[in-house]
């Protein structure tokens, strides 16, 4: 039977659980542990596939096609959990459930209440996840902040199962956080005190104290801490800031978290050390030889969470060829507006990631542009195909008013276009092309160097696919077809000839670039901006 620890967060939000929830996976993979880890969202969307990157961040997609909240992307990125649709429940989901089961008579003629048939179906989620991926830990993240009304349902589900459970088969960690006040020149803990009250209110009693800060805790104050918030002394952990988040599990290691939950789990397992992560993170992390700039033209510029998949990629990227990688964030609308060259200028690399809806499209074109003629490595990914192959259309093809369908309905050229199977789709939740499908490469290109293999699986989140009716125009222009979904016929991968590095995929290769297990496409892209001269 899995054991479980049990994440929750107090004080403010944004405090890094789903970070701390990785890095606690990943000290547990390094004790030789199966891990798996789950994030319950609070939100009563079924799922974040309809919510602004405005407001949500980044939709991370899984293997099986789920898209869900970007934490996920952290602890796969982290550790070698295999995370699936299962591992995001949210409050959306759980009713739905709960509501269709009454619909059909399942709870014969009971009242439908929070409790019990809410929180048993929250149970129900969390163990089915531990029981069918077999594993020794599931780590569970509560979304939301202690105190949340629309957080309780979870709390009280976590509750519940850590009676059922036992002492040893469940341990509750609560991140908070000890604010400084400079002008007192004092680190306080008493809103962490009161976040502690407010779990015990509803009957949790954390184990561990997971207290983020930006100064050292004292000996003074991790007593206070432990006294007044119930804990061991040696359960107040401290989670200071970091310059990069690979850093996190080696500031827990050196806090001995790890020894700590197996102490409180009950488990022994032999310490090793974790020479090759520290190795990825001192070595070609904080300390590498090269630097490159990269420019990222994206519409969603504003929040850092709309790529961060992206974002981690490139740093991946970096890591692999022994390089800083400086991120320029360019909003696609300016390019629209003003001098190329003021923007992009200085660039080795300019990358176009995904998104949706015909804002900034034609900033993104131009940028397009700029990169195929001044031959600096390009990479588009989803979206950045689409806008890649509607500028190739009209400026290297000669098709007047090239577009998508989705930006013109009436274009005269719709070199990208709905397939048939969607032009009928009424509900926007989950009914894009979701998840992993195969490709086949062709040998004479830079994505076979790069991937080395000739069969590939990659996973997409996108509606509109390259039209190939307009392929042998292409082609005769020098366009080269890379990666072809062979049962469907669809175009995966474009590249140009002439060039140094021109590569854009449909699908997303940011979801399964770990730091490291570097996807190869970001890889070789990053090692080609590096190899060519920036433009004076």
């Amino acid at each position: 039977m899995s054991k479980f620890i049990f994440i929750t967060g107090g004080v403010v939000s944004s405090l890094g659980k789903g970070i701390a929830a990785a890095s606690i996976g990943k000290l547990l993979e390094a004790r030789g542990l199966k891990t798996t880890i789950i994030k319950c969202d609070p939100y009563l969307n079924v799922d974040p596939g309809t919510m602004n990157p405005f407001q949500h961040g980044e939709v991370y997609v899984t293997d099986d096609g789920a898209e869900t909240d970007l934490d996920l992307g952290h602890y796969e990125r982290f550790t070698n959990a295999h995370i699936t649709k299962d591992c995001n429940i949210t409050t959306g989901k759980v009713y739905y459930t709960v509501i269709t089961k009454e619909r059909r008579g399942d709870y014969l003629g009971k009242t439908v209440q929070i409790i019990p048939h809410i929180t048993d179906e929250i149970k129900r989620c969390i163990k089915k996840v531990s029981h069918e991926k077999d594993v020794d830990v599931t780590i569970v993240e509560i979304g939301g902040t202690v105190g949340d009304i629309e957080s309780l349902p979870f709390l009280e589900a976590i509750r519940q199962l850590r009676w059922e459970l036992g002492e040893s088969y469940a341990v509750n960690v609560h991140v908070t956080l000890l604010p400084y006040i400079k002008s007192a020149g004092e680190q306080k803990t008493k809103p962490t005190q009161h976040s502690v009250g407010r779990l015990r209110e509803i009957g949790i009693a954390p184990d561990i104290l997971l207290c983020r800060t930006e100064k050292h805790i004292s000996k003074e104050q991790r007593d206070k801490l432990a006294l007044f918030c119930n804990v061991d002394r040696e359960a107040v952990i401290e989670a200071g800031d970091v310059k990069h988040i690979y850093e996190v599990p080696l500031s827990f290691k050196k806090e001995s978290l790890d020894d700590l939950i197996l102490k409180k789990l009950n488990l022994k397992r032999e310490d090793r050390d974790m020479k090759e992560w520290k190795g990825l993170v001192i070595k070609r992390l904080k300390t590498p030889q090269r630097e490159v700039k990269i420019s990222v033209v994206g519409k969603y510029m504003a929040l850092q969470d709309a790529y961060k998949s992206i974002y981690e990629a490139l740093i991946h990227g970096g890591i692999a060829n022994d390089a800083r990688v400086h991120i320029a964030k360019i909003d696609s609308e300016d390019l629209e507006k003003g001098n190329l060259e003021k923007y992009l200028q200085g660039a080795q690399g300019i990358l176009i990631p995904g998104g949706f809806g015909d804002r900034g499209i034609e900033g993104k074109i131009r940028a397009v542009q700029y990169a195929r003629e001044n031959k600096i490595p390009f990479f588009g990914i989803c979206l950045g195909m689409q806008v890649a192959s509607i500028e190739f259309a009209r400026n290297v093809c000669g098709l007047s008013g090239a577009n998508s369908t989705e930006f013109d309905k009436d274009t005269p050229n719709p070199v990208v276009s709905l397939l048939e199977e969607q032009k009928h789709v009424k509900n926007l939740g989950a009914s894009m092309r979701l998840g992993a499908y195969p490709c086949k490469l062709i040998k004479q290109s830079k994505s076979f160097q790069a991937y080395r293999k000739e069969n590939i699986s990659e996973r997409h989140r996108h509606r509109y696919e390259f039209n190939n009716k307009y392929k042998k125009s292409f082609e005769a222009k020098g366009m080269i077809f890379a990666g072809i979904n062979s049962s469907q016929d669809l175009v995966e991968i474009i590249e140009l000839k002439d060039h140094p590095w021109f590569v854009a995929c449909q699908f997303h290769p940011e979801f399964k670039s770990k730091p490291d297990q570097v996807h190869p496409l970001f890889r070789d892209f990053v090692k080609a901006s590096l190899d060519v001269k920036r433009i004076s």
